[in-house]
């Protein structure tokens, strides 16, 4: 009969394809979209200094011809705040800032002159700037300077990125 398939029996089992490589496996894992291969990693948290950011990442993006992966990294805090216990576990703080900032960067003027998408992610922030940039081999990360007594504290982001990053960062004040 045209058009019949004969249904393999259920006990069948799958033998895996000795001419597969392991790099399939790898690059499924890491599905981000090609036509933001070789672009520019930016911070963004609506700050100030994360739109002085935002603004240079598009004029980089401009002269390269390269796309923004714009990324909005959501807080996590230690449990030891609140409760008061030895490990320091890490808890993921709901954030829909992101929406938010997507509505906003959706209605902006200036990124129509580059294609642009917006990446949300939980952790440290330098982790996942850096993270981001190797997922989509990015040419640089541009971040705004931080002001203000947590950076001071804890260190500036954009100094424990410098440090640490393998890609130029690009330290917007």
């Amino acid at each position: 009969m045209a058009g019949h398939e004969i249904p393999e029996p259920a006990d069948r089992k799958q033998v895996a394809d000795p001419t597969a490589t392991p790099d399939v496996a790898e690059s499924a894992r890491h599905s981000c979209d090609p036509a933001f291969q070789h672009g520019v990693v930016v911070g963004f948290d609506g700050s100030l200094s994360s739109e002085r950011a935002l603004a240079y990442a598009i004029g980089m993006g401009r002269r390269t011809g390269s796309g923004l992966i714009i990324v909005h990294v959501a807080n996590r805090l230690p449990t030891t705040v609140w409760a008061g216990c030895e490990p320091p576990v890490f808890v993921d703080v709901p954030d829909h800032r992101t929406e938010v900032l997507g509505l906003e960067l959706a209605c902006a003027d200036h990124l129509s002159e580059v294609p642009w998408i917006l990446v949300e992610r939980g952790g440290d922030i330098c982790h996942e700037l850096e993270e981001v940039g190797q997922e989509y081999e990015a040419d640089a990360i541009v971040v705004g300077s931080t002001h203000g007594l947590a950076g001071r504290l804890f260190g500036s982001v954009a100094g424990r990125l410098a440090r640490r990053a393998q890609r130029p960062v690009v330290v917007v004040p």
